[in-house]
């Protein structure tokens, strides 16, 4: 009798996973803050290659940046290559599926700011 109501609710789609368990793979709008305190935006797209692994790419203006990423429970954390600099970038992600961010590039003073948006 279990197994016959746990097959209907998940068949009826009555469980559903917290956003912090959803996947994070797919299209993005970006919002930024540069180090100068500029804006950017963009997109960026998130490709699964694990469970907790993913390959980013950013495409903000003329400029595009390639990183590799990883996420634990609602952190999600990147480092990218931008030219010939190299950067992190930390998220928390957020119950509406958005990720807040702080980023820095390395030799560089202070840090930027970045959402990003599910598209």
């Amino acid at each position: 009798m279990f197994k016959t109501l746990l097959a209907s609710a998940l068949a009826g789609g009555l469980f559903i996973a917290p956003a912090a368990a959803q996947s994070i793979g797919g299209s993005y709008s970006v919002a930024g803050t540069n180090l100068d305190g500029s804006t950017y935006s963009g997109e960026a797209e998130i490709t699964l290659l694990s469970d907790t692994t993913c390959s980013i790419e950013w495409k903000t203006g003329e400029t595009t940046s390639d990183g590799i990423c990883s996420r634990n429970d609602n952190a999600f954390a990147a480092a990218y290559v931008l030219q010939d600099d190299f950067g992190l970038v930390v998220y928390k992600v957020m119950p509406d599926g958005s990720l807040h961010g702080l980023w820095t590039i390395a030799g560089k003073d202070g840090n930027g700011t970045e959402v990003l948006t599910p598209q």
